[in-house]
């Protein structure tokens, strides 16, 4: 009876498992679907996002699959590929900006002592508890002040002082061995050097999470281009699908599933990196 028990038990948690993964799975499916669609069966099929009394009806698999909308989008929307570039320029430059300024905040907090560390490593924690929102306001009048504005550096700046990244370098950089700096420092080396030739490699898998946790934020941003950014020309991919219409639908489709590939594969290649990072934020001192 216990076994029987047993094996019922694992057979409710992978049906459980199986519907949470679909789930997720589910709008995947939902977009390479809509992606293949003819325009008239798109429309058909969302028909009731643009009719106050409709049913939506939505099918797997379409009936008539074509690749029209993405020659649509690869060969004649020239404005997809300057949005791409954007957001790739406001990534790598957030990502380079949090590497140059957090690693040696992070080093400074976790190796050296000084008056007020406790008190300003608190500081930076609250600082990242504050959402956009909350800032919003002062980020624009100091981006304004420094001409900023409607550039890409309104994206970049912000995102490169970010806190978040000290707190998981912290982490890490905490764990390395007093034992190994001091025998670095009997054999001649500087903080410098043990900064480069110690501190880095060991905190490399906090470092391969900030930089997967940061591209998953900035390549995703909405708020911050929208309030930042007025020329087209400087927006990134992330407000492609802003308007959605029954003519456009299809190539919204596109967009959304060629969008969603960068971000997929750098957290299929950190995943190891994030999960070490997000262990790190959990573990205590």
């Amino acid at each position: 009876m216990k076994k029987r028990g047993r094996r019922i038990l694992q057979i409710l948690i992978l049906i459980i498992l199986f519907l949470f993964s679909f789930a997720v799975v589910y709008p995947l499916i939902f977009l390479l679907g809509g992606s293949l669609k003819s325009t008239p069966e798109l429309g058909n099929n969302l028909a009731a996002l643009w009719s106050a009394d409709g049913t939506l009806h939505w099918t797997w698999l379409p009936f008539e699959p074509t690749l029209q909308h993405y020659v649509e989008l690869l060969f004649d929307e020239p404005g997809y590929y300057v949005m791409f570039w954007n957001s790739v320029k406001t990534v790598g430059g957030v990502i380079g900006g949090q590497l140059v300024l957090s690693l040696p905040a992070a080093w400074g907090f976790a190796r050296w002592q000084f008056p007020g560390k406790k008190i300003l490593l608190s500081l930076y924690i609250v600082l990242m508890l504050f959402p956009f929102q909350v800032l919003m306001l002062s980020e624009y009048l100091i981006l304004n002040w420094m001409g900023m504005i409607d550039t890409l550096w309104a994206l970049i700046l912000p995102g490169a002082c970010s806190t978040f990244p000290i707190f998981i370098m912290y982490r890490f950089f905490s764990k390395v061995s007093t034992d190994v700096i001091e025998a670095a420092k009997l054999d001649g080396a500087n903080e410098r050097q043990i900064f480069w030739r110690i501190g880095i490699p060991l905190g490399m898998p906090g470092i391969m999470s900030v930089i997967v946790l940061a591209f998953l934020e900035n390549w995703n941003l909405i708020e911050q281009p929208a309030v930042f950014l007025q020329s087209e020309r400087l927006k990134p991919l992330s407000l492609y699908l802003s308007i959605i219409t029954k003519e456009n639908a299809g190539v919204a489709f596109v967009a959304a599933l060629i969008a969603l590939l960068p971000p997929l594969l750098v957290f299929l290649c950190g995943r190891k990196y994030l999960e070490q990072g997000i262990a790190a934020i959990g573990g205590s001192e």
